[in-house]
């Protein structure tokens, strides 16, 4: 058997042998085998109280929140639309507000303010210019404004919208807002809440000493800019106690009422620019710079504190009235200044007056002829640089209202300058008036676009 089995293998290799080679078949290389990755954690979505948590704008509203006890409601499936205000928009509510509302005696109060803040449903910025108002958490609506690219939600604007979470939105105001039926509770005047507030101790005092107590809880309405108790520390060592002697009383009630502007002037309509009059009769400069507001030297830190009888905004500084040689160098009317300096004039625009100034810009004293000005400064030509000077200073406060009746004005040169209204545009001489009624302690500055040159 075993030789039988032999005989066969050799025959089928002999046949193999003489067999035609057979075509190969190309095949497809094997497919790379893919080495398994790890499945990537995701991580769980946030819901409205964890973004609040994890932002730096929102300590105070977690604080709130925490202290009425609606962690879990607003961590609940909802959806919500929260509008919250920021660190900011709370540190505009004078502080014993804040800190009662958080007292657990008020809890309640504060549910129902926080609550003012949600909308049930989940509301996305292009849903919300739609409304004119919105049905709260808290039961009473909020009212809901577009105003050209601004929206706001009662008196608070939204600065930032569409933060979505897995239970809802969030838009971001810069304002708390209350419920009405919490408003509708008496509102305490410009005194009640800046004599409330921990941060304004020497303004209080310094009113009360000035006798304007009376006057500031009057119906108004007032825009006062208040200077914190640090902001009073800044003033040189003594000023402040001189201030409050009775002997200085006048002072004391003038630098106050330079704090005060008629009306209620919200931070919205401050511009860059902006001059307003105020209580005292003459004019603040307004300044926004890299996103900060100013009020002269001042910054505006907290804004939009209302009252019953105006509105409260809060400043770093101190401003002191400005005569004209102050109103002067503070607009950096630099050469004008320097050529004040250099004629010996500075004590007499300094001294009470009153006196009008028509006061060229640089750009103004750029237009003289290369070399003139250089020459006028210089000490030999003093009297040819007074005189030029006194010829854009007439005596009196004559105010934009009362120079376009005039034809001809008398300067402190003893020289007249023509007074001419055309295209309505005024003109003293051929020089334009281009901003007018600078109102300062000892007159007015009205600026003009080219140097006056007295005649010969």
């Amino acid at each position: 058997m075993k030789h039988i089995f032999l005989l066969v293998v050799a025959a089928a290799l002999v046949l193999s042998a003489c067999a035609p080679a057979a075509t190969s078949t190309p095949t497809q290389p094997p497919m790379p085998t893919a080495t398994p990755v790890p499945p990537t954690a995701t991580p769980a979505p946030k819901t409205i109280v964890d973004i609040a948590v994890a932002d730096g704008r929102f300590s105070t509203l977690v604080t709130a929140v925490q202290a009425a006890g609606l962690v879990e409601t607003l961590s609940g499936e909802g959806p919500f639309t929260v509008f919250a205000p920021t660190d900011d928009a709370f540190a505009k509510l004078p502080k014993e507000t804040l800190e009662n509302l958080l007292k657990p005696e008020n809890k309640d109060q504060l549910v129902k303010v926080l609550t003012y803040h949600v909308v049930p449903g989940k509301v996305m910025a292009s849903d919300v210019v739609k409304l004119s108002e919105a049905q709260t958490a808290a039961g009473e609506p909020i009212a809901i404004k577009v105003e050209g690219n601004k929206v706001f939600v009662n008196d608070a604007q939204v600065i930032l919208t569409d933060i979505e979470a897995s239970n809802g939105v969030i838009h971001v105001i810069d304002t708390v807002i209350l419920p009405p039926s919490m408003k509708a509770e008496a509102k305490k005047d410009i005194v009640d809440i800046a004599a409330a507030d921990g941060r304004f101790t020497t303004l209080v005092a310094a009113v009360q000493a000035a006798g304007l107590v009376d006057t500031l809880k009057g119906e108004g309405p007032f825009t006062v800019f208040a200077p914190t108790d640090e902001a009073f520390a800044k003033l040189p060592e003594g000023t402040l106690e001189t201030l409050l002697k009775p002997e200085n009383k006048q002072q004391l009630t003038n630098i106050l009422l330079y704090h005060v502007l008629p009306g209620k002037v919200m931070a919205s309509e401050v511009k860059d620019g902006l001059i307003a009059d105020t209580a005292l009769g003459t004019s603040v400069f307004f300044k926004v710079d890299m996103g900060k507001a100013y009020i002269n030297e001042a910054q505006i830190i907290i804004t939009d504190i209302e009252a019953s009888n105006g509105v409260i905004h809060v400043i770093d500084t101190v401003i002191l009235p400005k005569d004209i040689v102050d109103a002067a160098v503070f607009n950096k009317f630099n050469t004008l200044v320097a050529a004040v300096q250099a004629a010996g004039l500075v004590d007499t625009l300094k001294s009470e007056g009153p006196f009008t100034v028509f006061a060229p810009t640089d750009e103004a004293f750029a237009k003289l002829p290369a070399g003139t000005l250089d020459n006028l400064l210089k000490p030999a030509n003093k009297k040819q640089l007074t005189d030029i000077l006194l010829y854009h200073v007439v005596s009196g406060r004559v105010l934009a209202e009362d120079v376009v009746k005039l034809q001809r004005a008398d300067t402190a040169l003893g020289k007249p300058v023509t007074i001419k209204v055309q295209d309505g545009k005024v003109y003293i001489n051929d020089a334009q008036v281009i901003l007018t009624d600078i109102k300062t302690t000892n007159g007015v500055i009205h600026v003009i676009d080219t140097v006056l040159l007295p005649p010969r």
